[in-house]
């Protein structure tokens, strides 16, 4: 699948409204009774951006990033503003936010992870140089970042836990084939709606 590691403008994500969507089928039986199943593993973000063009300069620049990413045709990075961080909203990445493993002496190579109450989301898409990252809460700066993991110059001792913290967008697609366009007077543009969803890996 196409996709453009270029960033949605900023200015309009920040009007976004949305969050995460998960796909669970619920069977009521015969005795009133419930049975639930999740569909998919994890979740799906979706947002909406129409809401934050209201100028027309806003509706240039998202007519001409529609146009080259040929509608729903190719993907881009997207942040998620209210979830963009491995910690508290709006706070800086700290060294001890998320935990990534635990060393064995051999392995190099830890894929960064959001942990949600027990749900653990792969990152894939993490902001260059906002990474910070510790072993055994011993902050270091010897290693490089590949594909969404953390790749060490020399793998953790045995037992060392490995932690991080990092910001990151989201692989994200338009959602619809079309602009509705609405040119007001005094120089405002509208859209009603231009959803936006996440484009998931298959092993996430």
């Amino acid at each position: 699948m196409g996709f453009d590691d270029v960033r949605f403008p900023m200015r309009l994500a920040r009007g976004a409204s949305g969050g995460p969507e998960r796909r669970v089928e619920v069977v009521t039986l015969a005795s009133g009774a419930e049975q639930r199943g999740a569909v998919w593993a994890g979740s799906r973000r979706r947002w909406d951006v129409g809401s934050a063009v209201t100028k027309l300069e806003d509706l240039a620049v998202l007519t001409a990033f529609f146009e080259a990413r040929g509608g729903r045709l190719r993907g881009f990075r997207f942040a998620d503003v209210s979830d963009d961080r491995s910690g508290a909203t709006g706070a800086e990445p700290g060294v001890m936010d998320q935990a990534l493993g635990i060393g064995d002496g051999a392995t190099v190579r830890f894929e960064l992870m959001k942990d949600y109450g027990g749900a653990r989301r792969r990152i894939r898409w993490p902001i260059e140089g906002s990474i910070v990252v510790a072993v055994d809460d011993a902050a270091t700066g010897a290693f490089s970042v590949d594909d969404g993991a953390v790749v060490f110059d020399a793998p953790p001792a045995l037992g060392a836990a490995v932690t991080a913290g990092f910001k990151f967008d989201c692989a994200a697609r338009f959602d619809t084939d079309r602009l509705e366009v609405s040119v007001e007077a005094f120089g405002a543009g509208r859209i009603i709606s231009v959803p936006i969803v996440e484009v998931t890996h298959a092993a996430d």
